[in-house]
């Protein structure tokens, strides 16, 4: 891992950069996919499932014998796990709901907001060296207490042509009515557009590899919308020598080893704490089974020294970072001043992997400096707001010379007169 010390504010726009492909590069290759399951429809996806992921097989559904035979290869505890994660995620994310919100903002001018589920939902859940089942929890959970209808979820088979059993289990746990072995960008294009088998969907949710993320961002284009921009893994961790340069390797590589292009991140006021994360992640790694794939994200990756607080904390909010951890003796400066995370993971007994699995909050969160502008999903991810209104004569009265004068002012007279041929008629 590359080390800096205190780096000057110039030069933070370069190290904030993700080892990302640029949009460009990747959009050619999205739009073209797009355009062809567009017109194509089941054909295109056959296509493409074949050459990225090399299977040729008829897009079909997944059939209810296969999501009972694969929940009963899952071990009794490994099933009781996944239950004890989806009672967490469903207790913080109940806990979310917000009832009616009504207010009288004048005598006779009743106002009210009322929330209503998305109806048709598409998840797309990463597959291939990692399968994410518990993004499975993460998405259809919540969206089974928002009461969204339908539930199509997405995933891109092995080699065998088979969904990971997990997946299968936690999607029929979770209530996702329709399973489709359809992955990368083909699968986006699919949720958008519709095929003669894998219906349209109104809004898509799930993480995925830099492909992926083009394609959602490109998804909405065509009216459909997404949860957020949520590409590769990463993490930084703000860690002082009261800290434990062990526990903080293991958080790096946690992140690492989720793919090449993750990029994990420390930033310390201390020099040798630095050269103790460094060493110990030397020593973790060698045994990884994911080894290769944890050093090739390690080499993307940094070790910063910033020996001022203040610096510090204004160089992690301009990262904007997915997972941000915080282990320092002054932890309440960096909890109080973060602005800009996806999630924040606080003390030597919290790991990231906490929340990627099991405390309850949501993994599903914005990349890439993402973070500045969107939230991790959320309940409120699944639901829409209607607000409603209600006028009694009175009311329009009290409000109709205000709304007179501002349709008056802007030249927008048929305004206007959607009122005053009521207040004649109420005057008269």
């Amino acid at each position: 891992m590359q080390i800096i010390k205190n780096p000057n504010r110039a030069s933070w726009s370069e190290l904030v950069k993700r080892p990302t492909q640029s949009v460009d590069s990747i959009e050619a290759t999205v739009v073209q996919i797009f355009k062809d399951v567009k017109r194509n429809g089941n054909l295109a996806i056959q296509k493409y499932t074949a050459l990225f992921d090399g299977i040729d097989a008829e897009v079909s559904e997944v059939s209810e014998a296969e999501i009972s035979a694969a929940s009963q290869q899952v071990p009794k505890e490994l099933k009781e796990a996944i239950k004890n994660a989806k009672q967490n995620i469903e207790t913080f994310h109940k806990a979310q709901e917000i009832d009616k919100i009504e207010v009288q903002t004048m005598p006779g001018v009743q106002c009210w907001q009322e929330k209503r589920p998305i109806e048709k939902i598409g998840l797309y859940i990463p597959g291939g060296t990692a399968p994410l089942f518990s993004t499975v929890l993460m998405l259809a959970a919540p969206a089974q207490i928002a009461g969204c209808k339908e539930m199509i979820l997405c995933t891109p088979p092995n080699r065998q042509g088979v969904i990971a059993n997990e997946i299968l289990y936690a999607a029929q746990l979770c209530g996702v009515t329709k399973i489709y072995k359809v992955g990368g960008i083909q699968a986006i294009a699919a949720m958008t557009f519709g095929t003669e088998t894998i219906s349209q969907v109104y809004k898509i949710f799930g993480p995925g590899n830099q492909f992926v993320t083009v394609a959602k961002q490109l998804a909405t284009k065509y009216g459909v919308a997404i949860d957020m921009p949520a590409g590769p893994s990463e993490l930084l961790v703000y860690a002082d020598d009261s800290a434990n340069a062990a526990y903080v390797a293991s958080d790096l590589l946690s992140q690492a080893e989720h793919g090449t292009d993750s990029q994990v991140v420390l930033v310390s006021n201390s020099d040798s704490f630095i050269a103790k994360v460094k060493a110990e992640i030397v020593e973790q790694i060698a045994v990884l089974p994911r080894k290769t794939i944890a050093e090739k994200a390690i080499e993307n990756s940094k070790l910063i020294f910033i020996a001022d607080d203040q610096a510090a904390l204004d160089f992690i909010n301009s990262y904007g970072p997915e997972h941000f951890i915080v282990c320092a003796k002054n932890e309440s400066f960096f909890v109080q001043g973060i602005t800009n995370a996806g999630s924040v993971f606080i003390g030597d007994y919290t790991p990231e992997s906490a929340g990627d699995y099991a405390s309850g909050t949501n993994h599903t969160l914005p990349t890439n400096g993402f973070s500045k502008a969107y939230s991790g999903v959320n309940l409120d991810s699944f639901l829409k707001s209607i607000t409603f209104q209600k006028i009694t004569k009175q009311g329009l009265l009290n409000i109709g010379e205000t709304i007179e004068l501002m349709a008056a002012a802007e030249g927008l007279q048929a305004h206007k007169n959607a009122v005053s041929i009521r207040l004649k008629d109420i005057k008269s």
